[in-house]
């Protein structure tokens, strides 16, 4: 992937919301989390506005502006000897070569949001997708599949700068087939809200209970690319692929604790996550048995700084045992810091 890795962080939600086409707004009329506008493009364009499966008319989409060649794909559709599927409702688009699909939305100047998406290759060779709302923007690659349906969500976040932000999905590809692009599905947006360390956690957002939007009923989490490649974090407080730095006291002892399991997704075999607090580590196997198990760990160090780094590294990866084509590897969850009393010598 050309130095470029995205972690897989399976975000694990309880919710009851349904999807509609049309997204709502909040009370000050800005943008309410959850699909943008025809988000799944189930609305679709008027028949005069097709020609076969592409799309004719800047405006044919409601909701959206498109540019180049768009395809507008109904689940089941084949493709040579493939067969495309839609993961949520009947509809897809497909961005051809230098094609893209943008749309304005109203947010809080100042605010930070994230963009969930799903998307999927229909090629063999490595795809990707440029997603921008100025002066932000960032490439994803669209190559790996982590998930059994051939779809994964993928997470990228921006700051408003402006109170209206057009959102522009390109596929910046120039393939010998125009039409050989991804497909792209259940675009939604999610407010982000920067949490802040307390009393009982040095580690900030240690639950990721804060982070981008995840689409309910789906079995799977949600990709958040490296924070070198983009200016902000889908994930509030973490940097993926890198150190994240936490305010602590030179000579005292500190205890980081956390939960390493499993997404009950059917991801079996030996994990291993290595901790890093500083110069101290710890590895944390796990057997994963890819029902849903957990075990709690705990590293105790000394801060030799006043900022102390922390990195979570997943040693090993392996494949779901239900179609043995998806990567999978460990979940992290409950990240905690604290200070430890220690008592004086005699």
């Amino acid at each position: 992937m050309q130095g470029l890795v995205l972690l897989l962080v399976l975000l694990c939600a309880s919710c009851h919301i349904s999807l509609s086409l049309t997204n709502s707004t909040a009370g000050n009329g800005t943008v309410a989390d959850g699909l943008l506008e025809n988000g799944n493009f189930e609305n679709a364009p008027n028949a005069t506005n097709m020609k076969g499966t592409v799309v004719v008319g800047r405006y044919a989409i409601p909701g959206w502006v498109n540019e180049g060649f768009v395809e507008y794909i109904k689940s089941g559709q084949k493709q040579g000897d493939m067969l495309l599927v839609v993961p949520e409702g009947a509809y897809a688009v497909r961005l051809g070569n230098e094609a893209s699909i943008k749309q304005k939305i109203k947010v809080i100047k100042g605010m930070y949001y994230s963009i969930t998406f799903s998307a999927a290759r229909t090629c063999a060779q490595e795809e990707r997708l440029n997603v921008t709302v100025a002066p932000d923007s960032g490439v994803l690659p669209i190559q790996t599949v982590y998930s059994s349906s051939g779809w994964d969500n993928y997470a990228w976040a921006f700051k408003a700068i402006y109170e209206v932000a057009e959102l522009i999905i390109h596929n910046p590809g120039v393939e010998e087939d125009p039409a050989c692009g991804p497909l792209i599905d259940a675009v939604a947006i999610k407010a982000l809200y920067p949490p802040r360390p307390t009393n009982k956690n040095s580690v900030k957002n240690g639950g990721f209970e804060e982070g981008p939007y995840v689409f309910p009923n789906t079995p799977w989490g949600v990709l958040i690319p490296p924070n070198i490649e983009d200016d902000h974090s889908p994930l509030p407080a973490w940097i993926v692929e890198s150190l994240k730095a936490v305010k602590t006291i030179v000579g005292k002892m500190y205890r980081l604790s956390f939960a390493v399991g499993d997404a009950n997704n059917s991801c079996v075999g030996s994990l291993v996550v290595e901790a890093f607090a500083g110069k101290d580590t710890l590895k944390v196997p796990y057997e994963s048995k890819g029902k849903g198990g957990f075990k709690r760990a705990e590293l105790k160090f000394k801060a030799v700084s006043n900022r102390t780094r922390i990195m979570f590294l997943s040693t090993f990866y392996t494949m779901r045992s239900d179609d043995f084509s998806s990567l999978c590897g460990p979940v992290l969850d409950d990240v905690k810091l604290l200070s430890i009393q220690t008592s004086p010598n005699p």
